[in-house]
This record gives structure tokens, sequence and C-alpha cells, in this order.
């Protein structure tokens, strides 16, 4: 093993003692990351040095000037001839890497894979707009066709069967016809009552072809049954095979191809937040550890993720991801004006029949008087989406006019697509993620 194995071996142990996720989410720098990198702390590994023995004082070749003193580090291993540098890059300066270990970089589905092993989640995104139709296996039968989609194997397997159904011991219905005083008539209905599937006209050419001398063989037909063996199908095929299956134009079957349509699972989330005054920093904090890994965990989940962000106080308006947040108003609050937007947004851009909807809202749960019952939840009802999520949160508690969330979660407590959770610190983040995600119907 070399220095460019060792050095690799102790980045694998830092990536390994990388930050917990759950705890990363609670209380770690989420802004350090972006949309399509999730970057999370390592714990950091030293990495060896060589110093110079102190027990080794003296000898030839030390020199004067810029020689390390005793104990002093010489420095990372440098490549030799031919090796590259010590990261393993071949035309790389030694010092570039910096920071590399201080950090474990996913992408969105790798958090989200791990974020699913984490909370036990299994979220099975849906596919909407139909993006394709192909030819699928060739699955379907229909009974017309070109030749060369002819279902040759179903067509003799209805042949074989046919032969099988029709099959008799000739023999046997024979002998039947040497009782004497019996003709094809009678023959034919006792062949009948023995399930024997022989045809009249059959009969009639067996009896023509017997001797009459032979014809009163056998005085009774018990006489007959106890003297003739009758002789199976399946022991008949075994001794002679069979000469040929007789197939019908319509036991004919064509394969044609299924028809597959491929579907983009699109998805469009809308994150609403009270920005009004109560909404203060700690609160907003909250707000942020919360719909931040939501959205990482969306966009790994679908082909294709879509945000649109709205602050409202008592009036609401659409903004940029990076100022949501942040964002602060003086007014008051009716949080029933950013469903009016949102819904409207929807119905402009992403149609229900080809994105799936995420509708998450969240504040201190305080709210203009009536608006909730009178406003808001009818809005829920009449916005389709895959789920309707409100965080509350309340690093205090609950305040005395904080009703809202207590509200929407009394209204819809039988629906499977509407969920509430309650932050109080961002020892709750994790829990309210998990009560969001698993209240999705996914029937």
């Amino acid at each position: 093993m070399g220095l460019k194995d060792d050095l690799e071996r102790y980045r694998e142990v830092g990536e390994a003692k990388r930050q917990d996720l759950a705890e990363f989410i609670q209380y770690g720098d989420l802004g350090s990351s972006r949309s399509d990198e999730i970057k999370i702390p390592i714990k950091i590994v030293d990495l060896p040095a060589f110093v110079y023995d102190p027990r080794d004082m003296g000898g030839v070749g030390q020199g004067q000037g810029g020689t390390p003193d005793v104990g002093d580090p010489v420095g990372e291993p440098q490549s030799g001839d031919g090796d590259g540098d010590a990261d393993g890059d071949e035309d790389g300066e030694p010092g570039e890497e910096g920071g590399e270990h201080e950090y474990y970089e996913m992408d969105p589905e790798e958090f989200a894979r791990e974020l699913d092993e984490e909370l036990g989640l299994d979220l099975e995104p849906k596919g909407k707009k139909v993006i394709e139709e192909k030819e699928g296996d060739y699955t379907d039968i229909t009974r017309t066709g070109p030749a060369s989609t002819l279902d040759f194997e179903r067509l003799f397997k209805e042949g074989l069967k046919r032969t099988l159904v029709m099959d008799f011991d000739e023999a046997y219905v024979e002998e039947a016809l040497r009782v004497g005083g019996w003709g094809p008539a009678t023959v034919f209905e006792w062949a009948r009552g023995e399930r024997i599937p022989v045809s009249r006209a059959w009969i009639d050419d067996a009896y023509d072809s017997i001797p009459k001398s032979e014809r009163s063989r056998w005085s009774s037909i018990e006489e007959m049954e106890a003297n003739v063996e009758r002789e199976s199908t399946a022991t008949r095929i075994r001794r002679d095979g069979i000469d040929e299956i007789p197939f019908r134009r319509e036991d004919e079957r064509y394969r044609f191809p299924e028809i597959v349509e491929e579907r983009e699972r699109n998805v469009v989330v809308i994150n609403i937040r009270d920005v009004s005054g109560s909404m203060r920093e700690s609160k907003r904090e909250l707000v942020e550890r919360t719909f931040t890994p939501l959205d990482w965990y969306l966009t790994g989940k679908y082909d294709n993720a879509e945000f649109v962000y709205i602050a409202h106080d008592a009036d609401a308006w659409e903004v940029e991801r990076e100022e949501f947040f942040g964002i602060r108003s003086g007014g008051g609050t009716r949080i029933s004006s950013a469903y009016e937007l949102a819904a409207e947004i929807l119905d402009e851009a992403y149609p229900w029949s080809e994105w799936n909807r995420y509708v998450f809202a969240a504040g201190d749960s305080e709210n203009s008087s009536n608006d909730t019952e009178g406003r808001v939840v009818p809005l829920m009802e009449s916005i389709p989406a895959n789920l309707h999520a409100y965080v509350e949160t309340q690093p205090s508690g609950n305040a005395i006019n904080a009703t809202h969330a207590k509200e929407v979660e009394s209204h819809f407590a039988d629906d499977s697509n509407v969920a509430v959770a309650y932050v109080q610190g961002p020892e709750d983040v994790v829990d309210a993620i998990y009560t969001i995600l698993s209240t999705e119907d996914n029937s």
C-alpha cells in the first residue's frame, strides 16, 4: 500500500464520519448547500505528517537554513516519479484540494434515499404527464393481423385440446355395435350416456363395415362391458402418438404490442410563509430548517421539480427563494390570501392532470378572525394536491390567539392528504418532516 492509498483510506474514513443526517437537518448549516448539491459536514480525521525523529540530532546532510527544526512537520507526502500528486491527480498542484475533507457532498437523489432510510419512508412518485407512447411486449391478442404475428403456440394448443376432447376408443364403440338387437341409433344413445364424443355419422359408417354375422356377438351391453376393457386416451396416445392436429380458423389469434405510456414525474411545490410582524427570526429559522430538506427530498424523488414561494401578511405575493426565508413585514395576517394566490398560479401553470402538487404553508398559527374556517379550509378543499401541509412554528409554545393549526387539524382529521406539524425547536424538525411525508396517501 502506497502513500496515495493511505490518503484515500483516510478520505473514506472521514466521509464515514460525516454528520448524521437527522443531526444535520436539526442543527447543521443548511445555507452552505445548493438545490442540486447538499453539503454535510464531516468530522475531520487528522491526516498523518512526517516529522524528524528528535533522537536523531546529528548526521551527514542536515544542512542549515530552511531545514525544519526537530519535531516540525515535514509536510504532506509528495508524489514520486510518475505517481502524480498525493490526491491521485496527475497534473494537480500541491494544496489544490483545500477543504475537500470538510464536507460530504450528495445530490438530491442520494439525500432522498438516505432520508427514506433514516425515517422509514417509502414515497413512490406518480407519473402524470404523458411524454411518449411506445410499443411494449407483444402481450395483447386480436383475431386478425399479419401472418408474421400469428400466435402459433396458442393455435397448436387449441388444436391439441380439441383432439383430446374429441378422442374416443373406436374399438370399444365398435364392440357395442356387436350387441344383438342393437343398431346405430341405440349405440349412439348409449355413447351419449357414457360421454363418448362420437358422431352418428361415424357410428353409421362403422356399423356398415361390420359383417352381419358379427352383429350379435354379445347378448347384452352388460356382457360386452364385462369382457371388453375401455382404453383411456392417455394410454392410447402414449402407445400410438398423435398423427395430426386439426387447426381451425376460429382458433387463430394474432399478437400485437401493448401500448406503453411513458409518464414524466413532474412536481410543483408551493411554499407559503407568514412574514407578518409576529414572525420573528427564531420562527423564520424553524420554517427554513423544515422546508429546505423537504425541497431537497422532493427534488430527489421527481424527474422534474419546480418551486413557487409565496410570502404573505394580510396580502400575498410571489418571491424568489433567496428572500423567502428572510423577508419580514409589519402588517397583520390573512393566510387565505396566500392560498388564493396559490390557486391562481396552479390553475394557470400547473394543471392537476400533468403535475403532482404539494402545498406547504408555515407560520405561527396566528390568523385574522374567522379566516381559517371561512376561507382557508374551503380553499384547501378546492385545490387538488398530493398533500397539503401546515407547519406551526412557536418556539415558546402556543400563543393564545395561535389557533390556525388546531383548526386545520380538527377539520381535516379524517383526510389522508392533509398534515399538520408542530415545531417549537430544531429538535422537532425531523419529526415534523416525517409527519408531513408519511401523511401522503400513495394509493
